[in-house]
């Protein structure tokens, strides 16, 4: 049997979609094994997360690189040292440059709190209510050169109900997104994506293991 695909996942803050990841895994169910957690914030709450699984982490502060092409290649770096072969983006709240992309290329995951190409950016939630809809939802994605843009592996919407605000709204939305990540994480483990020009390609839907 082969061995479970080495993930590293990359958070800013809490780490909710991380701790789905690893709640996953101790579970039996993810189909990838995560190597190790990267923060570009050393007071990131997520790193407590990974402490208590027994998972490495590394910290990679924005503020000690001097660009973005230098600070994306310590990720990649820290990624590698620990034998990476894809990167999770569960909240991860900075842009990756093309050359992170090149060195993992469809094989960097991010999750995003809109039904993509609306609402892109760090507000999505937000703007989302600004705007008057009444569905949005969640995104997952492969990450390309471009923000919030890579070709779309499984979305699922969730409902803006009467007297929503970004509270109640960004709560429902993450509860999708703690199952939505984890299956699609596993089926990139399993093998089973792969992309052709904007489309990713399934051997099983996602949507049938959430």
């Amino acid at each position: 049997m082969p061995e479970p695909l080495p993930i590293a996942v990359l958070i800013s803050g809490s780490g909710t979609n991380l701790q789905a990841l690893i709640d996953s895994a101790a579970v039996g169910s993810l189909d990838c094994s995560i190597s190790v957690v990267i923060s570009d914030r050393p007071d990131a709450p997520g790193l407590e997360r990974a402490a208590a699984a027994r998972i490495p982490t590394e910290i990679v502060a924005w503020n000690d690189h001097d660009s973005r092409d230098a600070f994306s290649a310590a990720i990649c770096d820290a990624a590698d040292r620990h034998g990476a072969k894809a990167m999770v983006l569960a909240g991860f709240m900075r842009i990756l440059a093309p050359g992170a992309v090149d060195r993992f290329r469809n094989a960097i995951i991010n999750v995003h709190p809109a039904l993509l190409p609306a609402f892109p950016g760090a507000d999505a939630v937000e703007a989302a209510l600004a705007h008057g809809v009444t569905l949005t939802g969640v995104t997952v994605h492969f990450v390309d050169e471009e923000v919030d843009h890579g070709p779309i592996i499984a979305q699922e919407a969730v409902a803006v109900l009467p007297g929503d605000d970004a509270v109640s709204l960004h709560a429902r939305i993450q509860d999708v997104e703690h199952r939505l990540l984890p299956a699609v994480v596993s089926a990139l483990g399993r093998g089973e994506l792969s992309v052709v020009g904007r489309h990713v390609v399934t051997t099983e839907t996602v949507e049938a293991r959430t």
